[in-house]
């Protein structure tokens, strides 16, 4: 934690020593106060001496509007810094999750990426602003309040001792009790936040299978086990205060007692004995701010720690020390006995994959779900990085690559088509942002998408929602196509992103894709031998293998898994 703080605070050094002298202008200007109004009441008061009087009044007027603007400064500072270095966190771990591979990504899961990035750190920046606030003051009055306290009276200073020690223990006790449970409580949100996007995204399927009471279950299960840690988090927390509170009124009680005694005997005078318990009452709220300051700080720990393994996470896709940034050949692919295996697993998802897409051409993926058609094209794009072999484009390993050149050359079409919040022209400019309404509404006409776009609301300004959720998927995918088209790039792939489209749809699409495509090379992933018989090469995998490369006719005849496919395929169309 006091890594992440120092790192992250150290570009507000000014505002760290603005509050620094604050606090201290603050804190010593507590420390006067009581010495003054001991004076009035032993010097003034008691000699009957006005001028005196309103001459110390006057001082401790001035003594107290130094201790507020002291306090006000070093509390907008404060708030300053905390928000500051809040917005400097959430920015690296975002900056980090973006550099993430799918395999990062897959290791942590959106749901605590979403809480360190959002609960984690507004726990530490409110440590930051707690300290920030107290750093010098609490300490600075609770050794001066002690000092000043044996400055008025040292036959009293037993009972600072006793009552120091006493809170202290309890303190200590409740914060040794409350710290498993505030790393409890952060994986119990994580929980809540994961099982809460669970239900929202599959809530059709949910509904489909009638889910709803286990679900709902579930859920409940999750929301109640983080009551429950929160529960006993507050249980503890709420004896700290009356505790506090009944060891200052009782060390009060047993300073007037036994001063009394002392003022008695003329050892003590009545002003001393007021500025004694003055300064016993800061020592002790000195204790309770520095006990506000801890108790934060193993929850913030907590989060520190979580905050740390997202910022001392690596993405295992590393862009290049020197990378290539420009390239004398377009649109080529080449695949150079390439592997691919995820850490610990038995078996490699790819083994020994050769083959070159060139510009002009189609290529196209198929086999059984699993076989690793799109950990393959993920290669291209640098998704995930190749664990044996070499992927170039034009020529070059795509490790080597500027990744905004290489990026800048392929148009992507996920299995999974996602569409962003905000309208369809938002969605279709994600590749290229100066493009013009005439270029959107050709994408669409050739992804077999402007139909139903002209029946929307406001047409290319009508809302998507987060994910397109206000659209089918197969309008979707044809949105995901159309948004590819509008970018032109040199190198398309299309991971099986016809799959939600009917036979018609699909055709019509494709006939209107070739000559859009014509001088790019094309790599199609699909499930369905209709959507790929005319490409250039097919290339059929079978547990991560290639076991066929070349055209439909031949591979019918040289490719029993090709023919297999091929054979049911016709079986169930023909039994429709």
């Amino acid at each position: 934690m006091i890594r992440l703080l120092v790192r992250y605070l150290r570009p507000y050094s000014g505002f760290l020593a603005a509050i620094l002298g604050l606090q201290l202008v603050q804190a010593t200007a507590a420390l006067f106060l009581p010495t003054l109004n001991a004076s009035i009441i032993d010097d003034g008061v008691a000699t009957g001496n006005t001028g005196y009087i309103w001459m110390i009044g006057a001082v401790m007027l001035g003594v107290s509007l130094l201790q507020i603007v002291g306090q006000i400064g070093a509390t907008w500072f404060g708030a300053r810094t905390a928000m500051a270095f809040g917005r400097d966190l959430r920015q690296a771990i975002f900056d980090r999750a973006l550099s993430f591979s799918a395999r990062e990504m897959n290791s942590f899961g959106a749901p605590t990426l979403i809480t360190r990035n959002t609960n984690d750190v507004q726990q530490l920046q409110m440590l930051v602003l707690m300290t920030a606030t107290m750093i010098i003051s609490a300490p600075l009055m609770m050794i001066g309040g002690v000092a000043m306290a044996l400055r008025e009276d040292v036959g009293l200073s037993w009972l600072i001792l006793v009552a120091v020690l006493v809170l202290g223990g309890i303190i200590g006790i409740l914060i040794i009790q409350t710290m498993p449970l505030f790393k409890a409580q952060q994986t119990r949100i994580d929980n809540l936040n994961r099982v809460l996007r669970e239900l929202l995204s599959g809530l059709r399927v949910i509904r489909a299978f009638v889910r709803e009471p286990t679900e709902s279950a579930r859920f409940d299960t999750a929301n109640h086990d983080l009551a429950d840690t929160a529960t006993r988090i507050g249980r503890r927390m709420m004896t700290m205060f009356p505790v506090v509170f009944f060891v200052m009124n009782l060390s009060s009680i047993a300073v007037i007692w036994f001063g009394a005694f002392r003022i008695s005997s003329g050892d003590l005078q009545v002003g001393q004995l007021t500025a004694y318990l003055a300064y016993l009452t800061q020592i002790l709220m000195s204790v309770v701010m520095s006990t506000m300051i801890l108790m934060m700080a193993p929850r913030a720990a907590v989060g520190a720690e979580r905050i740390n393994q997202v910022l001392d996470t690596s993405s295992s896709v590393v862009p290049p020390t020197s990378p290539v940034t420009k390239l004398s050949r377009h649109g080529e692919v080449a695949f150079t006995d390439v592997s691919f295996a995820y850490p610990g697993a038995a078996h490699p998802v790819l083994d020994g994959i050769s083959f070159t897409v060139r510009p002009g051409t189609t290529t196209a993926i198929i086999g059984s779900t699993g076989a690793g058609k799109t950990t393959l094209v993920n290669l291209i794009p640098r998704l995930v990085d190749a664990t044996a072999g070499v992927v170039s484009v034009d020529g070059v390993d795509v490790r080597e690559l500027d990744p905004d050149l290489l990026w800048g050359r392929i148009g992507l079409v996920p299995q999974r088509p996602y569409l962003f919040s905000g309208t369809v022209a938002s969605n279709l400019k994600l590749g290229k942002p100066d493009a013009s309404d005439d270029e959107l509404w050709h994408a669409l006409e050739v992804a077999q998408a402007a139909d139903f776009v002209r029946r929307m609301p406001e047409a290319l300004n009508s809302a998507i929602s987060q994910g397109g959720t206000n659209v089918s998927g197969g309008q979707r995918q044809r949105l995901a196509i159309a948004r590819a088209l509008v970018r032109r790039p040199e190198l398309y792939i299309f991971d099986d992103s016809f799959s939600a489209l009917d036979v018609a749809t699909d055709a019509a699409l494709r006939a209107a894709l070739a000559p859009e495509i014509e001088n790019a090379a094309v790599i199609v992933v699909a499930q369905r031998v209709s959507t790929i018989r005319e490409a250039s090469a097919i290339i059929v995998l079978d547990d991560g293998a290639v076991v066929g490369i070349g055209t439909h006719d031949e591979l019918v005849e040289t490719c029993p898994t090709y023919a297999e496919i091929v054979e049911s395929q016709f079986k169930a169309e023909v039994a429709a």
